[in-house]
């Protein structure tokens, strides 16, 4: 029996296992689900861990990470949202206090995720979706008892794309009869919704905060106008090529900025590596940018050690984050597509959509959200324009305002202050009164 044959055996074999315990944290559980012959998603689950409810009385929300490659189950976990940190201590302002949490790796070949197959790997949104709704009817058909509970998908960064799009799908599996949850809605968080908004912004958003100079700014334009160019040529694949040179341009402008919180400073070394792209491939060092910093040497540490040894099910030849960058670079033509008319579909349909961004993320900033929001055909978006957004308060700091909402109907904005592109990492207390806002508990 060749290597294949034996991973295929492994894959029947995992696809049907489970895991499950109740400790300090609450009760658990975490399986796979072989979403194609080649191909196996995990998924983990903590039920909701309320002094004051019962998980059944708790929505569930599914947490999408980014990348794409990057890992729910180990960065949104014990980075962003789950009950531990990595360090194992307990997080002040976890999620489980107000939800029962869903993480899912995906695509497929993400985190513990795996394929056995080198071309089984996702290359579009579409197969992405269709992985994702084997997924969701497989669990909810063996956990029944969250078929009614209200069932939210909260994303980040590449997630927000993803999001939307498994979002409509599913929408659309409830209507058939084929899922049965209670989807209650999607909420997009600084999401890449669409590139070329997000890429446009990028130098006016750095010259207004003084980080880049007028000869800077030209540069930066220069590029961002050719990644206009190469989508609105249809040549998707150039244009991811163009966003990474426009990255490096920034970088040289910048003295290494952090994308992900204009802020903060990248290590030294960090820099060097990043605006220096590989002569080889663009992709090595795009990778590198937003994919293997989600996957820091603690976190690979504790994910390939005690959490592998406690999960018991992971297969001996899968390694957490071992195909991440096999993910990325399959998803390279899919990367700058926009998904705009995907979040007008969700708001005609009454999908409840909510934006939430952080006021330091440059990957995706907010000045290129909005930029998006208001290409939305929506009927409602005149009045959500002219509305006003309110001031939001956390009970640690009452007399300063942690973020500002704006609602109209079915679709809501937060934009989050002092955070960057990880909101629930930046601004703990902040993230938890989101979360209970758009669950319908505030």
């Amino acid at each position: 029996m060749g290597n294949l044959e034996i991973h295929l055996v492994f894959l029947c074999c995992f696809a049907l296992t489970t895991g499950t315990t109740d400790t300090q944290n609450g009760q658990e559980a975490w399986g796979y689900v072989a979403v194609r012959n080649d191909a196996s998603m995990f998924w983990w689950l903590y039920y909701a861990n309320s002094p004051t409810h019962s998980y059944s009385e708790l929505p569930l929300v599914m947490w999408l990470q980014g990348g794409p490659g990057a890992s729910g189950t180990g960065y949104g976990n014990f980075e962003e949202i789950g009950p531990l940190d990595k360090n194992l201590n307990r997080r002040k302002y976890s999620w489980v206090e107000a939800a029962s949490l869903l993480f899912v790796d995906n695509p497929v070949g993400t985190g513990y995720s795996y394929t056995t197959n080198a071309n089984a790997f996702a290359k579009d949104l579409n197969m992405v979706v269709s992985d994702m709704m084997i997924l969701l009817k497989e669990f909810f058909l063996k956990k029944p008892e969250f078929q009614n509970i209200p069932f939210y998908i909260f994303s980040e960064s590449y997630g927000g794309k993803m999001a939307a799009g498994i979002a409509l799908a599913l929408v659309q599996a409830v209507q058939r009869n084929e899922i049965h949850c209670r989807f209650a809605g999607v909420s997009l968080g600084d999401s890449w919704i669409s590139p070329l908004d997000s890429v446009l912004s990028w130098g006016p958003y750095l010259y207004s905060m003084s980080l880049l100079d007028d000869r800077g700014l030209e540069e930066v334009n220069s590029y961002a106008d050719q990644v206009q160019k190469a989508i609105e040529a249809g040549n998707y694949k150039q244009a991811t090529d163009l966003w990474g040179a426009t990255e490096f341009a920034i970088l040289r402008n910048t003295d290494g900025v952090n994308f992900y919180n204009i802020m903060t400073k990248e290590p030294a070394d960090a820099v060097v590596e990043m605006a220096v792209p590989m002569k080889n491939h663009y992709l090595v060092n795009l990778y590198s940018n937003h994919v293997r910093r989600l996957q820091k040497t603690s976190l690979d540490v504790l994910m390939n050690g005690p959490i592998r040894d406690k999960l018991k099910i992971i297969p001996s030849f899968v390694r957490w984050g071992g195909q991440s960058n096999a993910v990325f670079n399959n998803m390279e033509e899919d990367f700058m597509k926009p998904v705009i008319d995907i979040v007008d579909k969700l708001l005609a349909a009454n999908v409840n959509v909510s934006v939430f961004n952080g006021q330091l993320d440059l990957i995706v900033d907010t000045v290129g959200q909005e930029a998006w929001v208001k290409k939305l055909k929506w009927p409602g978006l005149s009045s959500f324009l002219s509305g006003h957004w309110k001031p939001l308060y956390i009970p640690s700091k009452p007399d300063e305002a942690a973020a500002f909402f704006k609602q109209q109907n079915n679709f809501s904005f937060y934009w989050v202050i002092k955070a960057g592109h990880m909101v629930p990492s930046d601004q703990g207390e902040m993230a938890l009164k989101m979360l209970r806002m758009i669950t319908r508990q505030e």
